[in-house]
């Protein structure tokens, strides 16, 4: 979108002056929804932490190992992907219903102009349902709630969050939202997340100095968690094999796939 005028149909709320994740992670993936300044911010956070644009495409090929996985393996049926950011190639509901056609994706973004592209954009099969939701991650009930009407909580459900807990900066409320929304869920449910980190064995170091740049630049404010603080998302669920690994070992189809610093794990509900 960089040196175009802004689309119509875009809400009013939509600040194009100040470089937002959803927009800087289309850029890092190579993708055409955003603005000089995401690309400005993008390209000063890689000049500080050059792994982050394999870390955002590390992040995006997990989402499809864990969707596929999820739906040829374990036989889910009903998504709920929050924190959707802009639609891209290989979304969830087109790597759920190609396994699947009757699969139901519910989508969960607050962003405005996540909001207008996944409207036209997030379109699924007939046999199955596809939706999207404006809400935020910090109020969970809303969500819970609002994808009530596609989702049908008495069957699994696969609840992604990928990249969206280190966005509720308060480890102890990030904890609970994740417990509220796995509560609403039955036995049988499971939980895929993907969280960056500043630990040593993953790279993590250059996370510091970047995530501080990001924070007085862009929107919203990030942290990063260590392995204890991720792995407690988890508590009361059971880990899959291979547990909690960087993102882009987890079930990877080399083993020689680099180690990055953003953990990435999937759990059954028992």
């Amino acid at each position: 979108m960089s040196g175009v005028p802004q689309p119509s149909g875009i809400p009013s709320k939509l600040n194009t002056g100040v470089a937002h994740n959803a927009r800087v992670w289309n850029y890092w993936i190579g993708g055409k929804d955003n603005y000089e300044v995401d690309q400005q911010v993008g390209d000063q956070v890689a000049s500080m932490f050059p792994v982050i644009r394999d870390v955002a495409r590390a992040d995006r090929d997990f989402l499809g190992r864990a969707v596929r996985f999820l739906t040829t393996d374990c036989g889910v049926r009903q998504f709920l992907d929050i924190g959707t950011g802009l639609p891209t190639l290989d979304n969830t509901h087109e790597i759920a219903q190609q396994a699947a056609p009757e699969s139901r994706i519910v989508y969960v973004d607050n962003d405005p102009i996540v909001l207008v592209h996944a409207r036209s954009l997030l379109i699924g099969t007939s046999q199955g349902a596809t939706d999207y939701i404006d809400a935020d991650v910090h109020h969970p009930d809303s969500i819970i709630d609002g994808a009530s009407a596609t989702l049908d909580y008495d069957r699994p459900v696969a609840v992604m969050m990928l990249g969206i807990l280190n966005f509720v900066l308060d480890t102890g409320e990030a904890q609970d939202i994740v417990r509220r929304i796995m509560a609403s869920v039955p036995s049988g449910s499971y939980l895929a997340l993907t969280h960056p980190t500043t630990d040593t064995d993953l790279g993590g170091e250059g996370n510091v100095e970047a995530m501080k740049f990001w924070n007085e630049n862009a929107t919203p404010p990030i942290t990063a968690r260590g392995r204890a603080e991720v792995n407690a998302f988890f508590e009361g669920l059971d880990l899959l094999p291979p547990g909690l690994v960087s993102c882009s070992r987890w079930r990877a189809e080399t083993a020689s796939a680099a180690v990055l610093p953003q953990f990435g794990a999937v759990a059954l509900k028992p």
